[in-house]
């Protein structure tokens, strides 16, 4: 047999960073290796996304049980792959998807393909004596990426206590991922201090880790997080810029823009005209999902207005769907794809999403979800990309740090050109300067 060749193969439900049910696959080898992978969770998700499969129990997990998905895997996945080639990931993928037969996988769940096709990845690493990141970037460039960081969260990930979703720092002058780091730990301090001083009320620490903070204004966040940045001794613009993660869909209402906190409403037209205003009031670099996720007559305005600006971000808009993606490039009704492999639902259609988006001169975001787990495979993922962006989530949750400290690990132990050493990833627009 096949040193490489897949002998067993076997699913466990356990739990992402939410406390909710999630799947970890086990792969083993002719060879004697072992691998595995943990797959993750989201809660803003598009409706275009592959299917998560769950149990439905009401008495388990209040329905959000796995062991269909896992009984999947056990079954029905192991039989297919055994005696496989790990080597060879498109044909394993492409064998998960036939079988499933759906199209989005809904009958086997993409949670349960999903694990398999990363554990397989990392297994087939192990056997080869490469690097995880290594092995993913097969003819790519690995880069290791720039930073995005979530520093103040509402909307799904912090019980709405305002409606735009996150507000995140970006320290792209850093010149090491350790720089980067440091500037952000002292932002999100200096944050949670400015927040102390104006008497926010705190919801607690959302999904992803970043303060969750009741506001008057959603515009507020922008001002703290500005000053914030000021105030860890760092120039807004100049050091470090903004990315906000809109999540429009998630308060779009019977056609319009619904702020609820702030009791007014928007259509299309003038809500792109406030995100205008807001970038050329702070230094914002970034934006996603700025308008609903099925908005097509709406998304090319968007990127026509602000698309020289900032970079024009698709998540619930793409999905990481390929079709999807080739559809909005066709439109020009984004110039950037964040990439969650779960929203898809294999490794090779996340690659083919990659690369498609590179071909076409877009950036590609690697993202984490708001249920995650503290498997790192996403930061490997993310510098075999090459596309030098990084969406994790805050400093404050380990498995957010199971990331960042698998990067910092590989700085100083690995070969790695990092985002500063490759500028034509960056948009010049970056390097701006609100004065």
């Amino acid at each position: 047999m096949n040193k490489t060749a897949i002998t067993a193969i076997h699913a466990f439900e356990v739990l992402d960073s939410r406390g909710r049910p999630t799947i970890e696959a086990h792969i083993k080898l002719a060879c004697g290796v072992e691998a595995s992978a943990q797959v993750p969770s989201g809660a803003s998700t598009g409706t275009s996304e592959a299917h998560e499969l769950r149990d439905g129990d009401p008495l388990r997990h209040c329905g959000l049980g796995v062991r269909n998905a896992c009984k999947n895997v056990n079954e029905e996945i192991a039989n297919l792959l055994n005696g496989s080639d790990a080597l060879n990931q498109p044909a394993i993928d492409q064998l998960m998807i036939d079988l499933d037969g759906t199209p989005n996988k809904s009958r086997l769940g993409a949670n349960a393909i999903l694990a398999v096709s990363c554990a397989v990845a990392r297994a087939a690493a192990i056997a080869t004596g490469q690097p995880l990141w290594r092995y993913l970037a097969a003819s790519r460039t690995p880069v290791l990426p720039l930073p995005m960081v979530n520093i103040l969260s509402g909307g799904l990930h912090a019980s709405k206590a305002m409606e735009f979703q996150d507000f995140l720092a970006i320290p792209w002058a850093a010149q090491s991922f350790a720089q980067a780091m440091e500037w952000i730990t002292a932002i999100h301090r200096s944050t949670r201090e400015l927040l102390e001083q104006r008497g926010a009320y705190f919801t607690g620490v959302a999904d992803e880790g970043g303060w969750g903070p009741r506001l008057k204004t959603n515009e507020e966040a922008l001002q703290i997080l500005t000053r914030a940045i000021e105030h860890a001794g760092l120039i807004p613009g100049d050091q470090v810029s903004i990315a906000i993660d809109v999540a429009a869909s998630h308060f779009f209402e019977n056609g319009e823009y619904r702020l609820a906190s702030e009791n007014r409403s928007m259509d299309a037209a003038a809500f792109i005209d406030l995100l205008e205003t807001w970038c050329k009031k702070y230094p914002i670099v970034s934006l996603e999902d700025g308008l609903e996720q099925n908005a097509w007559h709406q998304w090319p305005s968007l990127t026509k207005r602000l698309g020289s600006q900032v970079q024009v971000i698709g998540d619930d808009f793409l999905t990481t769907n390929p079709a999807r993606l080739i559809r909005a490039i066709e439109a020009n009704a984004a110039n950037a794809v964040l990439v969650k492999m779960n929203q898809i639902g294999t490794l090779t259609e996340t690659f083919t999403v990659i690369d498609t988006a590179r071909a076409a001169g877009w950036g590609a975001v690697i993202s984490a979800r708001s249920g995650e787990t503290e498997d790192s495979f996403l930061a490997d993922l993310a510098i075999a990309s090459g596309m030098g962006q990084l969406k994790v989530g805050s400093i404050t949750r380990s498995e957010r740090l199971s990331k960042y400290n698998r990067m910092l690990v590989l700085e100083q132990t690995q070969t790695i050109p990092h985002w500063s050493q490759s500028p034509a990833l960056l948009p010049p627009r970056w390097a701006i300067s609100t004065g």
